[in-house]
């Protein structure tokens, strides 16, 4: 699969390749920050396979947390664009930003569900954790 995809301004721009690693919704709390309250869509793409065609995004890790992730966005319309998570093999890519958003397909699965909020939805039969599949 190859995905192409950039901000809302055009300023940085994408490809990711290769097979996804995850399709998700997140609904964790840092997630909700970043899209406005909404679970979060996302593709997680192989490492290897995802360059920077067009511009430089600006990143920002937390310092306060435990196992902080590193999330891009533009530094001109502030698009969220990835985010990188420690040990985890992919780029995480946010569906909104790709050219066609309908290469997502929709998620395999909803993770960090004990941050959902009431009016979030999960779609009947959407396999669902409270973290990531296999962590406590």
């Amino acid at each position: 699969m190859k995905l192409e995809g950039g901000c809302y301004c055009g300023a940085v721009r994408y490809t990711a390749e290769g097979a996804p690693v995850m399709k998700a919704q997140c609904h964790c709390r840092e997630c909700q920050y970043m899209t406005g309250g909404s679970p979060n869509m996302f593709i997680a793409m192989p490492i290897e396979g995802f360059a920077l065609t067009q511009g430089e995004p600006k990143s920002f890790t937390r310092s306060d947390i435990e196992r902080p992730v590193t999330q891009a966005f533009c530094p001109t319309c502030g698009t969220h664009l990835t985010t990188r998570a420690p040990g985890f093999p992919a780029v995480i890519v946010k569906v909104g930003t790709l050219d066609d958003p309908a290469q997502f397909g929709g998620p395999d699965l909803a993770i960090y569900t004990l941050d959902k909020q009431l009016f979030h939805q999960i779609p009947d039969g959407l396999p669902a954790f409270e973290r990531l599949p296999g962590r406590a």
